[in-house]
């Protein structure tokens, strides 16, 4: 990957073996990236995002718009999201063992007493871990069936910058523990796209004609994760 300037406005350009030009608008400040077939040079990208201009200053204008959270402090009814949901947190102190539990518009959150924000942070986390993997574990069991392809291994942490990566050679797939905040469509929606990879390396062509062929809403669950409120730090996909 490499960076060219166009009207001020740096661009990050990729080389694949692919046959037609992508542009796209990242959140969370609209990064601009281009995957370009091999052929095509330089000039030629520049031409491309020069003509798409106005829809990038949109998307760009519309990004830096949206609600951001700070980072959470874990207090009485600070917001948190859970499945794409908005709830309460209702923090109580407790002598019993620490947890998290979502009811209709709160998480309960049994910590010891006198904890901090870390460790208050620490019980959400596991929570969310477990909650995560218990989504994961049907919905990598129906994709193996449906794409035909075996994942060897599957795990959960937290990235900063992705939401989800494979690797190819150990046929094994990470995924963002902040997964866990969104819809269960935008979960499934990234499996898929990471047990793709097993099929098609890059985001090829024909990459997106078999995220077509085998979600064809895939365009919109990716639009809905990276969609506000988002975190205070950067994912995007």
């Amino acid at each position: 990957m490499h960076r060219i300037s166009v009207n001020d406005m740096q661009v990050d350009v990729v080389r694949k073996d692919i046959k037609n030009l992508h542009l796209g608008v990242y959140p969370p400040e609209g990064r601009v990236r281009v995957a370009a077939p091999l052929r095509v040079d330089d000039e030629a990208v520049r031409l491309a995002v020069i003509t798409k201009l106005p829809w990038i200053k949109r998307q760009q204008t519309r990004f830096r718009s949206q609600e951001r959270q700070s980072p959470r402090e874990y207090t009485y009814r600070e917001t948190h999201y859970y499945l794409g949901k908005r709830y309460l947190l209702n923090v109580i102190e407790d002598a019993g063992p620490s947890r998290a539990e979502a009811n209709k518009a709160r998480i309960d959150l049994y910590v010891p007493v006198g904890s901090d924000a870390e460790k208050r942070e620490q019980v959400m986390l596991k929570w969310y871990r477990k909650e995560l993997k218990a989504l994961l574990v049907p919905l990598i069991t129906k994709w193996q069936d449906t794409l035909g392809v075996t994942v060897d291994d599957w795990r959960v942490k937290k990235m900063k910058t992705k939401w989800g990566s494979c690797n190819i050679e150990a046929r094994r797939i990470w995924l963002n523990l902040e997964l866990a905040k969104k819809p269960v469509q935008c979960l499934e929606y990234v499996v898929v796209h990471e047990m793709v990879h097993l099929l098609e390396r890059n985001h090829t062509d024909r990459f997106r004609e078999l995220m077509d062929q085998f979600m064809p809403q895939w365009r919109h669950y990716r639009d809905v994760l990276n969609q506000a409120p988002l975190g205070h730090e950067t994912w995007s996909y």
